[in-house]
């Protein structure tokens, strides 16, 4: 399976981490992205489509403080990586129980959307400690920047072949039957991604762990406050609270697209695959330019660029409900983000020493998701209030944008660390 790979250490295993970026983007395309509208075909409301698209992220958010007691039992991470993304592939067996079944309570929908979120940040940050061992510090904004953009082409590729599925089957009364077959593709794609990491080295195993991760229930309690204490005077901190904030800020509106387009505007699944996808179209495309920006302006210039961008965006969608319209909104969205994401993930290599970096994603996932679930639930309580309707959408993407302008303060204490 694996003979055409290139030959050489550092090449191919950057040529490999590119290909599982591929394959985990279209399971990403094809499969995550979809579970919002999986909820609103089995009949379930807006504010629940958000939950499901916000809730499970904490739950996973939790797990993941067991990484580095799985790290140290396995003594790798690229172990603990593939353990779980192994665990991440059978999650959709699940939602393809639901589609056969007909039905799913919204609970069900909760702790299954859980053990796939679970799964896959368990393993982020073990992932991102193998990377920073594996990407040279000079190749990082050009590789990652190309990474990134071949998997937001793969996202877009999963997400556009999951709506034509689902247009299909929606013309043929067998959208559930649709729905199956984006699961089963994802999953598919989630054991090939499993299979690339398999096959990728790790340069540097991490150091054995201290006494304390024998403790089952304090060690990672321990781990966790350690991590926010270090993190409270290092720039890695000011990135987290940042970072973290933004995401609330962002997450007001950013679960309640999908229920706006499909039941408040009335779009069938072809327009909204059309729409959704052109912001991972966007972001394919800016990718490239944005990598040659931030090779000059730096990481942090970039941040600057990608947060100011996106602070306006939520309120380009109150003009006009029009496709062509919202399409246009998306491309510059996609190119917005996609700036944004690049200099996030960038940083945390630049703000974050290597041995203090599992211990800052793990408090950054979970300060990230604390705020995600927040967020939607601001949002979904302002939308209830107001009456969910368009007017009550309107108010949500307002209040998200002016949110986003509120962490400005936040975004001047954001430095780079001084590396000796």
């Amino acid at each position: 399976m694996f003979s055409v790979l290139p030959r050489g250490g550092l090449r191919r295993d950057l040529w490999v981490s590119t290909a599982d970026a591929a394959a985990f983007s279209v399971m990403v395309g094809c499969g995550e992205t979809y579970l919002p509208a999986f909820a609103l075909a089995l009949g379930m409301g807006p504010v629940a489509a958000g939950l499901v698209a916000s809730v499970p992220v904490l739950a996973g958010a939790v797990m993941q403080l067991v990484t580095p007691l799985g790290v140290a039992r396995l003594g790798s991470n690229r172990s603990w990586v593939i353990a779980c993304t192994a665990v991440q592939a059978l999650s959709f067996l699940p939602f393809i129980f639901f589609c056969i079944r007909g039905h799913a309570r919204l609970w069900e929908l909760l702790v299954a959307a859980s053990v796939y979120w679970a799964a896959g940040m368990a393993g982020a940050p073990a992932w991102n400690s193998w990377m920073g061992t594996l990407v040279p510090e000079k190749m990082r904004t050009a590789y990652f920047a190309q990474r990134n953009r071949l998997g937001q082409f793969g996202v877009f590729i999963g997400f556009m072949a999951g709506g034509a599925i689902l247009q299909y089957g929606e013309q043929r009364g067998a959208t559930l039957v649709a729905f199956a077959v984006l699961f089963a593709a994802a999953g598919i794609c989630r054991l090939v991604s499993t299979s690339l990491l398999a096959v990728c080295r790790e340069p540097k195993r991490p150091l054995p762990a201290t006494a304390s991760a024998g403790a089952p229930v304090a060690g990672p309690l321990a781990r966790l406050r350690a991590a926010v204490a270090a993190m409270a005077a290092a720039p890695s901190g000011a990135l987290v609270a940042f970072v973290c904030s933004f995401a609330f800020a962002c997450q007001c509106s950013g679960p309640y697209f999908t229920p706006y387009m499909l039941r408040e505007l009335g779009f069938s699944y072809g327009a909204f695959v059309i729409v959704i996808g052109t912001n991972f179209l966007g972001k394919a495309l800016a990718l490239p330019a944005l990598g040659r920006l931030g090779s000059r302006i730096g990481s942090l210039g970039l941040l600057w660029v990608g947060s100011l961008a996106i602070m306006p965006l939520a309120l380009l969608w109150l003009p006009s409900s029009s496709v062509p319209y919202l399409i246009g909104v998306q491309i510059v969205a996609g190119g917005c983000w996609a700036a944004y994401e690049l200099a996030v993930a960038i940083l945390f290599f630049d703000a974050v020493s290597h041995e203090e970096r599992t211990g800052v994603v793990t408090a950054y996932n979970l300060g990230l998701a604390v705020a995600t679930v927040a967020g939607a639930g601001f949002g979904g309580l302002l939308l209830r209030t107001l009456g969910e309707d368009r007017t009550a959408y309107f108010a949500v993407f307002a209040a998200s944008s002016l949110l986003r302008l509120a962490t400005i303060p936040l975004l001047r204490r954001v430095r780079l660390a001084q590396h000796p």
